[in-house]
């Protein structure tokens, strides 16, 4: 299949623990480019936290991001799809944040508000390298577009008020559970509008694009990268992701450790 479009997950695909991408999968990504396919980065990730990545790979045009929230070029800032959370649902996500002392994370396109210096804060400095607007979360939903928030779990009081802000927005907000190889013991959470995947991005990102999705390869670690895998007309599962990835998959390849991504492209590209 000539393929033209490569739709790339970041954490655990392309990027280790250590925030690292492999020479092999950067030599990797430039064979993709000379083969003319076009490269969307698809990730649970806000735009700022994917800026360096973009700009060390050179990567232009448009990308995923917030698990499909979002298909944007942030070069130009031009949007093609954006699903963000109505003001109505974040008002009330702030409220049982303040109630139940639940830390929330939020982002617009371009910024990422918290209210308090917390874990997650630390975190997204530390690795992502994305310094927190703070900001007081009362109004912010008549302030600002909200597009995604974030929850983190890093022990058994999180899980248990993250379980009941799921079931209190069960039909008005979709939460997606995402690891990144820094943090294995912590579930980031995404936080976004019912109906949001990759998946559903994909297809409107290739439609833009005009490429049909038989000429569209997908490759991913995660499980909000199912829907990614399901729709592409080729789909690549790392080799540790889980089972229920690997399952819907046309290739496993190997893990982001040993270069996964080059060994695909080596398989498929050429």
């Amino acid at each position: 299949m000539d393929y033209k479009l490569l739709a790339v997950d970041i954490d655990g695909t392309l990027v280790d623990k250590k925030s690292f991408i492999s020479p092999a999968d950067r030599d990797a990504l430039e064979i993709v480019r000379r083969a003319g396919i076009r490269i969307a980065l698809s990730t649970g990730r806000s735009v700022i936290s994917c800026a360096r990545i973009l700009n060390q790979l050179t990567l232009d045009g448009f990308h995923i991001f917030f698990d499909g929230a979002l298909v944007a070029n942030p070069g130009n800032d031009i949007e093609v799809y954006a699903q963000p959370l109505s003001p109505e649902v974040v008002k009330q996500a702030v409220a049982f944040s303040h109630a139940t002392n639940l830390p929330l994370d939020l982002y617009s396109a371009k910024t990422y508000f918290v209210e308090a210096d917390t874990w997650s804060a630390a975190a997204h400095r530390e690795f992502f390298s994305i310094q927190p607007t703070f900001a007081d979360f009362n109004g912010i939903w008549e302030r600002e577009r909200i597009i995604k928030i974030g929850l983190v779990v890093t022990s058994p009081g999180d899980e248990a008020l993250i379980r009941e802000f799921a079931s209190h927005f069960d039909s008005s907000l979709h939460l997606s559970r995402v690891r990144t190889p820094a943090y294995p013991a912590v579930d980031f959470i995404n936080v976004v509008s019912p109906g949001v995947s990759k998946g559903k991005a994909l297809e409107v990102l290739a439609a833009h694009l005009g490429i049909p999705m038989d000429e569209v390869m997908a490759i991913g670690d995660g499980l909000n990268d199912l829907s990614l895998l399901s729709v592409a007309g080729l789909s690549i599962a790392m080799g540790d992701a889980p089972d229920e990835v690997k399952a819907v998959a046309d290739h496993i390849t190997l893990d982001v450790n040993h270069s996964g991504f080059a060994e695909a492209v080596g398989r498929f590209v050429g």
